[in-house]
């Protein structure tokens, strides 16, 4: 392949007569939009030269006119959306060449090692992927969109390297995952090719300007010309896809082979780190700040965990492939916006709710407010639900054999009064007549409220939420009645701060292009809120502290450790209304359920 657009390799012929077929059906579309125009000149020279005198004659000449100018007038209409149409742009971080010059000298390195025309700009996606993009159409330029040298007509295809892949690989594998992407600019240069992609690229625009008030009907031809050339365009793509990997057979073959385990290696940390510890930020209102730094702290992990990615780690020792950015924090923070606002759909622009945040900050600024945040949540559902504030704990009349030997905090001495614990929590100084509490005592809403802390509500307890979800039958309905009234307030929660965004244009144009929000039962919902305020209160009265797993987000830490096994206990309290596990690992750590909780 030459970089004037010749087709030599495997696969390159067969692209080619699929776009010929491409074309073949917008040929077809023209013929049938110029067919009522003929017959109507047809008619109209017949008429002219006496052949066709009489009835009814006259009357048929003018219907059939007048049907082929309403047709050419709907295609003319159709065609001219088809060629002006802006097709969708992928929303990118562009990657000018003065912000990473050495990048941009080893993808022109590749392509004249490949003889193929240089992609005319780089831009970066917070995906672990990578491909060519076409930018030089009319449509963006009048957008303003396109301002560079890959908006000028018959410019190359821009470059879209996945950003994950910058930080984690290193300079020779990126080189070898990027010539087969570097070597489709040689057939994308050729006309016919070039055409059948804008004509199908048109078509797909059209589509989304079909669903705009007024011109509703284009979409259905829009569509159907879309079905008849789907199976030939995608065959089209294939043959490119062929003829690129066969001109890139040659540059650094063998290295490409071990570069795809790392690009596997790189998707599963990347969504893991997604899903597992940027979507809780997300939702608080609050990026992570360096997304592509963190993958690499997670794919670490990973191959630390995993026997199968033993020996990945060694590699880190090699240059990576971010170092060919002249500013890497810059870009890693654009690229962690741009994840965001893709995946989330959060604002294009930090601001007071939408601020971002470092790893350091991400236990106590994250961690900490969404367990805070849910343990509220989980006490306004029990409000609704009218459950009492201090519900007497089942073993009150008896200490608890594995309770701690002594209490974290001094309580109150009354008579008359309700159990030590109990006491503690609600701050009743007695039953009516008994005599007042010890003046000696201080508790613990007091020191709080003296020192300018938060005061904690007196029935956010967890024992509150123990006492409601016990279920010696385990027939779980109290917490079927919890867990749909969780569903319904973050529901409603959800649709306001929905409400709260500017409303998206549609199409192409609304985000989040890929939520990444998956559906959350209410039993699931109840166990992460009860799982919530037990970390709350561990952390208020067992000296437990929030933390962050690279894999799985949000954690809790004890003596600096990470404790995993609280999840079995929480679901045992949850789905069998059994509270005994979950009770022994509270006194195992020394958190007190009558304790309150301090909510956000």
């Amino acid at each position: 392949m030459s970089g004037t657009g010749s087709i030599a390799e495997v696969g390159a012929p067969s692209a080619r007569s699929r776009a010929l077929a491409v074309l073949r059906v917008r040929s077809r579309a023209t013929a049938a939009v110029l067919l009522p125009a003929a017959l109507a000149v047809v008619l109209v020279a017949a008429r002219m030269t006496g052949r066709l005198a009489g009835d009814p004659w006259p009357a048929v000449t003018l219907a059939v006119c007048a049907v082929a100018a309403l047709v050419l007038l709907a295609g003319a209409i159709f065609g001219a959306v088809v060629l002006r149409a802006g097709p969708a742009v992928t929303p990118t971080v562009p990657l000018p060449e003065a912000a990473a010059p050495d990048l941009y000298r080893l993808v022109r390195d590749l392509a004249d090692r490949m003889d193929v025309p240089a992609p005319s700009a780089i831009a970066l996606t917070p995906d672990c992927d990578s491909w060519l993009e076409d930018r030089a159409h009319a449509a963006h330029r009048r957008r303003g969109t396109g301002t560079g040298p890959e908006s000028e007509p018959g410019a190359a295809p821009v470059l879209v390297i996945g950003s994950p892949f910058l930080w984690w690989m290193r300079v020779a594998e990126l080189r070898a995952v990027l010539a087969p992407v570097v070597a489709g600019t040689g057939p994308s240069a050729h006309p016919d090719i070039a055409d059948a992609r804008g004509f199908v690229r048109g078509l797909d625009a059209a589509v989304d300007i079909g669903g705009r008030p007024g011109l509703g009907w284009i979409g259905r031809p829009a569509r159907l010309l879309l079905r008849m050339c789907r199976t030939d365009a995608a065959e089209m793509e294939r043959g490119v896809a062929a003829a690129a990997s066969d001109r890139a057979q040659d540059v650094d073959y063998g290295l490409r082979i071990v570069a795809q385990e790392q690009v596997g290696l790189a998707y599963a940390g990347w969504d893991r780190l997604l899903t597992r510890v940027a979507l809780p930020a997300w939702r608080m209102g609050r990026w992570p700040a360096h997304l592509d730094a963190g993958v690499v702290s997670a794919l670490t992990e990973l191959s630390r965990r995993d026997r199968l990615a033993e020996g990945f780690t060694s590699r880190l020792g090699e240059r990576p492939a971010c170092d060919l950015l002249e500013q890497p924090g810059v870009v890693d923070e654009a690229a962690s916006l741009l994840a965001a606002r893709l995946f989330h759909g959060g604002p294009a622009e930090a601001g007071p709710d939408w601020s971002p945040v470092d790893w350091a900050a991400y236990p106590h600024e994250v961690v900490d407010r969404k367990w805070r945040t849910e343990a509220a949540r989980l006490h306004a559902a029990l409000d609704a639900l009218s459950v009492p504030a201090d519900p007497p704990p089942p073993d009150a009349a008896q200490p608890r054999l594995d309770a701690p030997a002594a209490p974290a905090e001094p309580v109150p001495v009354t008579t008359g009064a309700p159990a030590p614990a109990e006491a503690a929590v609600s701050g009743a100084p007695g039953a009516p007549g008994g005599p007042a509490a010890a003046p000696a005592a201080v508790r613990p809403a007091d020191r709080a409220a003296a020192a300018g802390e938060p005061v904690p509500p007196a029935g956010a307890t967890l024992e509150r939420v123990l006492g409601y979800l016990t279920d010696p039958a385990g027939e779980g309905a109290a917490g079927e009645a919890l867990a749909g009234r969780l569903s319904g307030d973050l529901a409603r929660e959800e649709r306001a701060a929905g409400a709260a965004r500017p409303e998206p244009r549609g199409g192409a144009d609304t985000l989040p292009l890929f939520p990444l929000q998956p559906p959350r039962s209410g039993r699931d919902l109840l166990a992460d809120h009860v799982t919530a305020l037990v970390c709350c209160a561990a952390v208020d009265s067992a000296g437990a502290g929030p933390g962050l797993d690279w894999l799985d987000g949000p954690v809790l830490l004890v003596g600096g450790e990470r404790r995993a096994d609280l999840a079995p206990r929480v679901l045992s309290l949850v789905e069998d209304g059994d509270p005994a596990p979950l009770r022994d690992w509270l006194a195992e750590l020394g958190v007190r359920p009558e304790k309150p909780v301090r909510l956000l």
